[in-house]
């Protein structure tokens, strides 16, 4: 039984087939006399998921030529038997699985939903399908979801049902899966009720008629009529698979329902609404050939979603059956390939990627072997594949010779923009029908069958394009003339190398679309690797091939010589990564990771950092171009920057005619930018006010920092008005802009109305008291706003008068930053009034104010009755011991505060035992910060005892804290005890040898502390070695600091040495 599929497919059988296709299957070896009526019988009183592997032991007892003839009525069966088997086409499995057996894949949920989208995007109108996933510009998120039962009906009471819906998705998405699903759930009353009769049309069908009338169309939908009765739904599947393109400037216009007109001209009649203006119409087809259609005609555009995740995870799971970890290292590549992943979204591709990689583990036989990443490398193993699964069934000659045949088919389409091919075509390239079964060809070939024709496909574009290539690869080494001449009159054209050219120069032509992914597996075919693995399965007899060092210098060339970084160009960069050049791009990574960008931008490295931006996960999540960026390679970047979703500009002295260039793409429909920041440059009015245009139109941009700008009061002004309606904003940093408090005006009045920004910086902008009240008036209002930040913008005790009464009546803001706004103890009084009185406010930023004992006791009092401060920051003010007392005494009863930042306030010993007689009973505070406080080893002693009763303290921050040998001595004894501290920072002290020696002796008992900061602590080589010791049987230090202790070279160099063998965990700073 070797080669014949069928046997191992045995399970698929069992939980694929439905009623129908297994009556349709025996019928047919009935009438082969392959089955006897009383065998028939049996199967049928069997179970359902028994009849599957029953038929195939029945039928396997016969001999192999019986188990053949079952194969071929599965792969000829009318019900996707063998899509579902077979093919696995996930979409048809998913959905098509006869629905009373639905629970038999609990991990596949219904496809009931489509993506509501407002027209095509500029990638959909100008890329290639492939491209469009790579850009994420196919089936993805951000639109709204609309039910398959609410698709064709009227979104409100008082709107109409679309008469036009299209539906649009890259090849092999699934659209006329998704025809089937409605029409099976129609049929069964499940969706669309009011629709009394559907219609549903394979276009390719009418590719066989020169005219016909539209009565003659109705009846090949539905024969017996040629009038659609009321209330119709007229369904087009396939508008990509028509043979002429619609020309509606150039159509023939025509109401008569007999008057017959070329199919192109009727579709576009029908659309209109001159044929058939009473009957709904439902089209679908890939973005290129729906772009024909004007979109004023168009009621309705949906698209149909790609996979996630979990959905291409649980496809692959069923797909690669294995105990040896296959799957998760199949999972564990796509994840760090981001292009490989963005093509599973589509079904049929995530089949042939998935089998192709499981396939290649089990070939090499090693699962230390490189995976392939490369489309090329992808499908030349699943087209090895393919050869193996076919042995024993078809000569090793013939299949080359097939596949050479296939690949003549497959150019032949390509230049005539086709991918339905009929009988004649097949046998004018060499292909006998009816086509073998099991063979090469019925493997990468579908039969489709319908009442008026037959008709054939490769079981995706992307098979179709990688076979072109295999005959392109071939033909050119001895063709004369042009081979994308197709026949006519061309210049001679002798060698490789000048057909590659030619295939290069075709690509970057205006209508060269279609052979983009072409050019990447003709690139492909010059890689060593990729022939070795189709050694034995091409037309033509492999030879070593010397092409692939004058083909990379060829492109490299083109890509020196280009001005603007087009997709064109971009493409050229992968054609290189396909040959297995990656030395350019690996250059190009490491400047980006390194920020050494600066110098080495031209139009060569700009395309390779182009295709990194489009393939790489991690720049993916960031892409820092900062300070290396101007004008001229903004303008050449353009065209990709849209497709970053996280980009950094900063300081790189961009001018206003910058952020009119990038004003454009945050304009466009295709805009995938989420957050970008443009800091430090010298953006002024001019240019914020084209960006401020350009935000009213976006839909993506979620965060922008433009601090350290020069944008002014009338700059702000254009974003203010932005602010009101734009929907999408969250996050909006204008520190440092000279805004002063006119400009807050105009944001405060925005505020008012805006419903979306969470976070507003306006640090070092001087908008001094007006500000602050132009901002607190609107805060009575929003409640929407959770982040302000506003240090140094001198607002002084009016300015925080103003806001605590806003803090009276806000429920939303959580993050308030005040530092070195010049409050004083009144402003603090204010403030804490109005935090009394507040339930939402959890961080409170009060550094570098003259906030003193009295303040101090004013906030001691207010934190007695908040409940939801946590983070509270008074670093630089003048709180003195007796402040301290103050806090330590709400401390006691203070149940939320987590965080607390005391640094330079002039403490002193009395205010480490106050703080220490709180964290006794204490159990919320988790950060206590002392640094540059003069509290000696007295006040740490006092600390470290509370440590042996406190449970809640984590990290703790002494540096300049005048902590001697004492205090770190008890601090050592602390840590015996202690088991939740795990940051002690104790830079800039003196804790010399002895400190050094107690603090080890506790890192051997201790098993909590994760940090330990001891630079400048004067402890000597032997100190450091004895902590090093202590570390080497320490398991939960991580990080140990140790700069500026008088160790030498030498000493740190050993003791490096011996950290790094004894305790590897820990990172130890010398």
């Amino acid at each position: 039984m070797e080669g014949l599929w069928i046997v191992r497919y045995r399970r698929q059988l069992a939980s694929c087939a439905c009623p129908e296709s297994l009556q349709e299957i025996t019928t047919k070896l009935q009438e082969l006399q392959m089955l006897t009526a009383d065998e028939v019988k049996r199967l049928q009183e069997l179970p359902l998921p028994k009849r599957g592997e029953t038929l195939i032991d029945t039928v396997g007892g016969k001999g192999k030529t019986s188990l053949q003839a079952l194969q071929h009525c599965i792969e000829n069966s009318h019900t996707c038997l063998y899509l579902r088997m077979r093919h696995y086409d996930p979409l048809v499995r998913k959905h098509l699985d006869n629905v009373e057996y639905d629970d038999l894949h609990p991990l596949l949920a219904q496809l009931d939903s489509v993506l509501m989208v407002e027209g095509l995007t500029d990638a959909q109108l100008q890329e290639h399908d492939i491209v469009q996933l790579e850009l994420g510009q196919a089936g993805q998120g951000g639109h709204k979801m609309l039910s398959l039962e609410k698709m064709l009906m009227p979104l409100s009471r008082v709107s109409l049902p679309p008469r036009i819906t299209l539906t649009v998705g890259v090849a092999g998405a699934g659209k006329s899966t998704l025809v089937k699903l409605f029409v099976e759930k129609w049929a069964r009353g499940k969706l669309c009720t009011e629709i009394k009769s559907v219609l549903s049309l394979n276009l390719w069908e009418l590719n066989i008629y020169d005219r016909l009338s539209v009565e003659k169309l109705v009846h090949i939908a539905c024969p017996g009529t040629t009038t659609p009765p009321p209330s119709s739904l007229l369904i087009l599947d396939g508008l990509d698979e028509l043979r002429a393109p619609l020309d509606f400037s150039d159509s023939i216009g025509s109401t008569d329902p007999q008057k017959e007109l070329p199919p192109e001209c009727l579709i576009t009649n029908i659309l209109r609404g001159n044929l058939l203006p009473d009957v709904s119409v439902w089209i679908t087809s890939r973005p290129g050939a729906a772009s024909k259609i004007p979109g004023g005609l168009v009621d309705r555009m949906t698209e149909v979603a790609g996979l996630g995740s979990n959905e291409i995870r649980d496809l692959l799971d069923q797909l690669i059956h294995d105990t040896n970890g296959t799957m998760e290292r199949v999972w564990d590549h796509l994840q760090c390939h981001r292009a490989l992943k963005a093509l599973c979204s589509v079904p049929t591709l995530c089949h042939i990627i998935g089998l192709s990689l499981g396939f290649t583990l089990h070939a090499q036989d090693s699962m230390h072997q490189p995976l392939p990443d490369t489309l090329s490398a992808i499908f030349s193993w699943y087209l090895k594949a393919q050869f193996c699964d076919s042995e024993g069934l078809e000569q090793p000659t013939n299949a080359r010779r097939t596949v050479g045949n296939l690949g003549k088919l497959a150019f032949q389409g390509l230049l005539r923009k086709r991918t339905i091919f009929y009988e004649s075509d097949l046998k004018s390239c060499g292909i006998e029908t009816p086509i073998l079964p099991g063979s090469i060809c019925s493997r990468l070939l579908i039969s489709h069958i319908s009442p008026t024709c037959s008709s054939f496909s490769f079981s995706h574009l992307l098979l179709q394009e990688f076979l072109a290539a295999i005959h392109y690869y071939s033909a050119a080494k001895r063709a004369i003339f042009d081979l994308f001449a197709d026949g006519g009159v061309s210049w001679p054209k002798l060698g490789f190398l000048n057909h590659y050219k030619s295939a290069i120069q075709r690509v970057l032509q205006a209508d060269g679309v279609q052979f983009t992914i072409f050019l990447r597996f003709l690139s492909g075919l010059l890689s060593s690797q990729v022939l070795r693995v189709l050694a034995g399965c091409l037309p033509s007899k492999e030879e070593p091939s010397n092409q692939r060092g004058p083909a990379i210098d060829h492109l490299q060339s083109l890509l020196s010589a280009g001005k603007t970084i087009s997709s064109g160009m971009v493409n050229l960069v992968c054609c290189l990564y396909e040959m297995g050049h990656s030395e350019l791009i690996s250059a190009m990574d490491e400047a980006l990771k390194t920020g050494t960008l600066r110098g080495q931008l031209n139009p060569l490295t700009c395309s390779a950092i182009a295709y990194l931006l489009r393939v790489s996960v991690s720049y993916a999540q960031e892409t820092n171009l900062n300070q290396c960026l101007n004008y001229g390679l903004v303008q050449n970047f353009l065209p990709q920057l849209q497709y970053c979703t996280n980009l950094r500009m900063e300081n790189n002295n961009f001018k206003d005619d910058v952020m009119e260039l990038l004003a454009t793409i945050l304009r466009a429909k295709d805009c995938a930018i989420q957050k970008i920041s443009l800091a430090e440059n010298q953006l002024g009015n001019r240019g914020i006010k084209v960006l401020g245009k350009a935000l009213m139109v976006n839909r993506t941009l979620s965060s922008l920092d433009l601090h350290s700008n020069i944008i002014g009061p009338n700059g702000v002004r254009a974003l203010a008005e932005a602010l009101r309606n734009n929907q999408v904003l969250l996050s909006l940093n204008l520190q440092n802009n000279r805004i002063k408090s006119e400009g807050v005006q105009l944001l405060a009045q925005a505020l008012r109305i805006n419903r979306k920004l969470k976070a507003l910086n306006i640090k070092k902008n001087c908008i001094e008291a007006a500000g602050a009240e132009s901002l607190a008036s609107s805060l009575k209002e929003n409640q929407v706003l959770q982040e302000l930040w506003l240090s140094s913008n001198s607002l002084g005790d009016k300015g925080a008068a103003s806001l605590a009464e806003a803090l009276t009546a806000n429920s939303s803001l959580t993050i308030l930053d005040l530092q070195s706004n010049s409050i004083s103890n009144y402003g603090l009084k204010s403030l804490t009034s109005g935090l009394s009185r507040n339930h939402s406010l959890k961080h409170l930023n009060l550094r570098e104010n003259s906030i003193s004992i009295e303040g101090a006791w004013a906030l001691a009092q207010s934190l007695q009755k908040n409940t939801t401060l946590t983070h509270l920051d008074l670093t630089a003010n003048l709180l003195h011991d007796e402040g301290i007392e103050a806090l330590s005494g709400a401390l006691r009863e203070n149940r939320s505060l987590e965080s607390l930042h005391l640094q330079w306030n002039f403490l002193r010993a009395g205010s480490a035992r106050s703080l220490a007689g709180a964290l006794r009973v204490n159990r919320c505070l988790r950060c206590l910060d002392l640094q540059e406080n003069a509290i000696g080893d007295e006040g740490t002693c006092a600390l470290a005892a509370a440590l042996q009763e406190n449970g809640a303290l984590t990290a703790l921050y002494l540096q300049g804290a005048a902590v001697g040998p004492s205090g770190a001595q008890s601090l050592a004894e602390a840590l015996m005890v202690n088991k939740t501290l795990t940051t002690l920072d104790l830079r800039g002290n003196n804790i010399g040898l002895r400190g050094a020696k107690s603090l080890a002796a506790a890192l051997k008992v201790n098993s909590t502390l994760q940090t330990l900061n001891l630079q400048e602590n004067s402890i000597g080589l032997d100190g450091a070695i004895c902590l090093a010791n202590a570390v080497a049987g320490n398991s939960s230090l991580v990080s140990l600091s140790l700069q500026g202790n008088h160790i030498g070279q030498s000493g740190a160099k050993v003791i490096s040495d011996t950290l790094k063998n004894d305790a590897p965990h820990c990172k130890v700073n010398i």
